[in-house]
């Protein structure tokens, strides 16, 4: 699986969702939409660590990280971020000092 390639499966989906639900992506959706899959995150990562009520569930912790990264994705896109290449420029060129 590569960026790219993740990047358009995740458009591609999210407009089936958002056409079968009605959903109108407007305006600052995609980034409040970020921000509630980050709660979500944070709530499992509660339960995880035995600090929220509930039962610790490892599959549902990667769930609720992989809709962090899909909305982010989605942010993305509608933003104009070239994720790859913020990535390369903020993180990745760490590597090539290593070399």
């Amino acid at each position: 699986m590569n960026l790219s390639d993740l990047t358009a499966d995740v458009l591609r989906i999210s407009d089936i969702y958002a056409r079968e639900h009605g959903i109108d992506r407007s305006g600052d959706w995609a980034l409040l939409k970020v921000q509630e899959e980050l709660g979500e995150l944070t709530a499992e990562h509660l339960r995880m660590s035995g600090r929220a009520r509930g039962a610790a569930d490892a599959d549902k912790l990667g769930d609720e990280a992989a809709d962090v990264l899909g909305m982010l994705l989605i942010y993305c896109q509608g933003a104009g971020v070239d994720i790859e290449a913020a990535m390369q420029r903020k993180w990745l060129h760490w590597l090539e000092k290593t070399s």
